[in-house]
């Protein structure tokens, strides 16, 4: 499966911003989705999963309550809405997608999108 993440920019704190991630290939709805960030300098870190159905998801701490996964299935696109951003989530985002496994570890995720720049202003 192919992954190309959009909707990244500049934005100020405080403000909102939602990513989307396209797949191509086939049954996207196969794939458990994940948001990955990665600051300059610092490893790839988890943001959240959302489970084939949509149904399950699951953040990391650092962005409960402020960032929202969702997906739909008959648009092969996965969701990250961001709402009241902070500096420290500047970074780049990337979309990943596995056939079968769920893991907040970046390294056992299978398939990446080129990733996109989210710039957070204070």
């Amino acid at each position: 499966v192919q992954l190309v993440e959009s909707g990244g920019g500049l934005v100020q704190a405080g403000n909102s911003l939602r990513l989307s991630c396209v797949a191509s290939g086939r049954a996207f709805s196969s794939y458990f989705m994940g948001w990955f960030r990665q600051a300059p300098g610092k490893e790839r870190d988890f943001v959240g999963w959302i489970s084939r159905s949509g149904v399950s998801v699951n953040y990391a701490s650092s962005v409960k309550g402020r960032f929202t996964i969702s997906r739909d299935n008959d648009k092969n696109t996965v969701y990250l809405l961001m709402n009241s951003l902070k500096p420290e989530d500047t970074a780049v985002y990337y979309c990943a997608a596995d056939g079968g496994l769920i893991t907040t570890v970046a390294d056992n995720w299978s398939f990446w999108g080129q990733g996109t720049q989210v710039t957070v202003s204070s």
